[in-house]
């Protein structure tokens, strides 16, 4: 098979956990012998447009893509893929309104994150038009059961749960630490509960937290971060076992409604303690260990936006009393963290004990394009000149009577 995706997120390097979870999917068919192109956008502020090889797979990596959103199609013509892929990372939907004009059989949605959905309460940007491709597409795919149904709540449609394979294999690490390391959080911003996250560090001066680089971290969140003398702000690394091992327990304070929770898993599975909300699909990720705060999730986006490109977040003033006494009993009873520790290690090999890294390659094996749809063929249609229009209506009648037209039944007079 030939597959493309495209995203409005950088894939070289990766950024985010969606990235890298549709990075584990293509590499694993990458690795089965099928052809896989990513088309995607530089990094903010690189203006360098290339096209590399990584891990098996074409990576064409063009600055401002949703505004040379054209060129989608024009790979796609080019490259003749039989799945186009597109995740969700794509706000304004040009990317997905691209790809189903030049594929509309072809069409495969990834659904990561709700608020770049075109459909549902937590949309930021509403879209008819894309809610109808998305509903025409061949398939959805999301990434835990908890989204699956919030998008059968709010598109009516069924989507497939594929839990990508980015966790590595065991033997998994340990890294829990009763006693010494920091307290992590991965992706400081406002959505994902910087406030939290600051209002404990000063709760606890005299712990060390640490606070990981993210596609959501802005200029001002790196100056209140570094007016916090116990926080250390880290830069993004390649592998997240590097910032896990100086860890003794990660804190998701997230306050949007999330999609999974990809690094609460890793975690886990390194025996580190997370202490998260109950957002979303973040305590589906938990698989009913401990720890989990429920939190009051934003609710509304002011239209002003901040250097990372996002809509002011309107984050309610949250009860921290909960998330004192959990990562209290953290920092202070060294029973109840070891507990924890095993108690998520366990929950989480048993969950990825079930993830089958070849899912994805048996779902579109077994997939069929999606038929035509009567509006696009009246459209299509719509667009013919007078000779195409006769050249088609004889090549019909030609076929339907069991026979080859010649040239000027086709009307090339």
């Amino acid at each position: 098979m030939k597959i493309l995706l495209t995203a409005n997120a950088s894939y070289d390097p990766p950024q985010g956990g969606s990235t890298r979870s549709n990075l584990a999917w293509l590499q694993q068919l990458a690795a089965q012998g099928h052809v896989c192109r990513v088309i995607a956008p530089t990094p903010a502020g690189d203006v360098t447009r290339r096209e590399r090889t990584v891990s098996g797979l074409t990576i064409r990596s063009v600055p401002q893509l949703q505004r040379e959103h054209a060129l989608v199609g024009w790979e796609i013509q080019a490259f003749a893929p039989d799945w186009v892929l597109v995740s969700s990372e794509d706000v304004a939907h040009v990317l997905l309104r691209e790809a189903a004009h030049a594929a509309p059989q072809r069409l495969i949605y990834l659904a990561h994150t709700p608020q770049f959905f075109p459909f549902g309460p937590e949309s930021w940007n509403k879209d008819a038009t894309a809610v109808t491709v998305i509903r025409r597409a061949a398939g959805v795919i999301s990434i835990g059961q908890h989204m699956a149904g919030y998008i059968q709540e709010h598109l009516g449609r069924t989507a497939t749960v594929i839990h990508p394979p980015i966790y590595g294999r065991q033997p998994y690490r340990q890294f829990g630490r009763f006693g010494s390391g920091t307290v992590l959080m991965v992706n400081p911003c406002a959505v994902k509960g910087i406030s939290i996250f600051l209002a404990l560090a000063r709760v606890f001066p005299d712990v060390e937290f640490a606070a990981l680089k993210g596609w959501g971290t802005t200029s001002e969140d790196r100056a209140e971060l570094a007016a916090v003398p116990n926080v250390r702000l880290l830069e993004t690394v390649p592998d997240i076992e590097e910032v896990l091992r100086e860890a003794r327990c990660l804190l998701m304070p997230s306050v949007w409604y999330e999609g999974f929770g990809l690094i609460a898993m890793e975690a886990m599975l390194r025996g580190v303690p997370v202490v998260a909300s109950n957002s979303g699909g973040l305590e589906e990720a938990k698989r009913g260990t401990g720890f989990v705060v429920p939190v009051l999730p934003v609710s509304r986006y002011e239209p002003v936006f901040n250097d990372r490109g996002m809509p002011r977040a309107m984050v309610p003033d949250q009860d921290l009393a909960p998330w004192v006494a959990g990562l209290q009993t953290m920092l202070n009873d060294e029973t109840a963290y070891w507990s924890e520790a095993e108690h998520s290690r366990q929950a989480a090999l048993a969950f990825t004990s079930r993830i089958d890294p070849s899912d994805f390659e048996r779902y579109l094996l077994q997939l069929h394009p999606s038929a035509p749809h009567p509006e696009d063929l009246a459209s299509r249609l719509a667009k013919l000149d007078p000779r195409q229009r006769a050249s088609l209506l004889a090549k019909v009648r030609a076929q339907s009577q069991g026979r080859i037209p010649d040239q000027a039944e086709e009307g090339s007079t």
